[in-house]
């Protein structure tokens, strides 16, 4: 992972989340008082108590972020985050000399819903492109190692303290749309990271396995698998077909099954990701012998 990061397609992605974040919080949370996580969250308690500007504690807190990161997390982690760390504080210190940007609207429902699509979007493609966002991603992957806790928990709980510390100096409705704009980030963040790797998994059972098998080979151009089982009541022994396709191709296979057999039993599952040939890995077809 630590190697790919530099490909140029991926070096843009990690720039362009990052670029996305940054306008994302010039453009909709400093215009409107909103609160938020994350090191955002952490700069603003510092700008209101120590007064210190966003952007330069989101320099230095990156930056301490980053070598502890790579102390304990190891070089090979540090690199994912190498970009994140220094480009986020340059592009965010940037957009902020641009008064224009914060008048898009004053609707504060618009700039949470807003902030937060843009935000979970942002983190999102830094995640795909391979590399980390830094910061207060960190701490929690910390943690992980030396006391095995859970992640995912670990940052829920550090967003949880982040907004709680700016409710000491924000009003109450600031702070409703400080939690909704978490939960919108947090929901965008887990849909962009399933693009393009959603599939369709479908058990089939029918006594024409033999030709629903065929078909979906010839006809889908899918791949599948027949699973030896036992029916329940009558403990029949039989195959059953298992295939994943595309969610597209749903409705074909259903019409493809139902043409064979009206009285198929189909149990259809999606799958947030699926590795091996014809998905992940390019499609080999076997050699006719001659």
């Amino acid at each position: 992972m630590s190697t790919n990061i530099f490909k140029p397609k991926n070096i843009f992605f990690i720039l362009l989340g990052n670029t996305g974040m940054a306008l994302a919080i010039v453009m909709f949370i400093l215009p409107n008082g909103l609160i938020t996580g994350g090191t955002t969250g952490l700069s603003l308690i510092a700008e209101h108590f120590l007064h210190v500007p966003i952007s330069v504690f989101v320099f230095c807190f990156n930056v301490v972020m980053f070598f502890l990161g790579a102390f304990i997390l190891g070089k090979a982690f540090a690199l994912t985050s190498l970009i994140s760390t220094f480009y986020f504080p340059v592009a965010l210190g940037f957009f902020q000399k641009f008064p224009a940007l914060g008048n898009i609207t004053d609707d504060r429902m618009l700039c949470t819903v807003l902030a937060g699509i843009m935000i979970g979007f942002s983190i999102g493609i830094i995640i795909r492109a391979g590399a980390s966002s830094g910061g207060m991603d960190i701490p929690p992957l910390i943690l992980k190692k030396t006391a095995g806790l859970s992640v995912s928990g670990m940052l829920y709980v550090f967003d949880f303290l982040i907004l709680l510390g700016q409710a000491v100096f924000s009003e109450k409705e600031s702070i409703l749309y400080g939690i909704l704009l978490v939960i919108t980030y947090t929901c965008v963040l887990d849909r962009v990271l399933v693009i393009g790797s959603v599939q369709t998994q479908v058990k089939i059972t029918s006594p024409e396995y033999e030709e629903i098998n065929k078909a979906i080979i010839e006809k889908l151009d899918r791949g599948s698998t027949l699973l030896h089982a036992r029916t329940g009541y009558l403990r029949k022994e039989q195959f059953v077909v298992l295939t994943v396709i595309s969610n597209r191709e749903l409705n074909r296979l259903n019409q493809i099954v139902m043409d064979i057999d009206p009285n198929a039993f189909m149990i259809i599952d999606r799958v947030n990701e699926v590795k091996g040939k014809g998905f992940s890995l390019p499609k080999l077809r076997p050699e006719k012998k001659s």
